[in-house]
């Protein structure tokens, strides 16, 4: 996500708080958060792939999903 998309968020977020956003508004932000949500999922998907966790008998094992 660029600077620019990240300062656009903020400025309508402020802007909805201020005076209320048009329909069109409304719907770029929407669509904004969602590009910025499925991205911070993707970094931290891709931030858990390199975590290991020490077991009690000193070995390492890729981290899991719970069961």
């Amino acid at each position: 996500m660029t600077r620019e998309q990240m300062e656009r968020i903020n400025a309508l977020a402020r802007k909805k708080k201020a005076e209320g956003l048009t329909e069109e508004e409304a719907l770029e932000q929407r669509s904004l958060r969602q590009q910025y949500i499925g991205e911070m999922r993707a970094n931290l998907l891709e931030q858990l792939g390199y975590i290991y966790i020490e077991n009690e008998d000193g070995q390492y094992e890729k981290l899991r999903k719970k069961d």
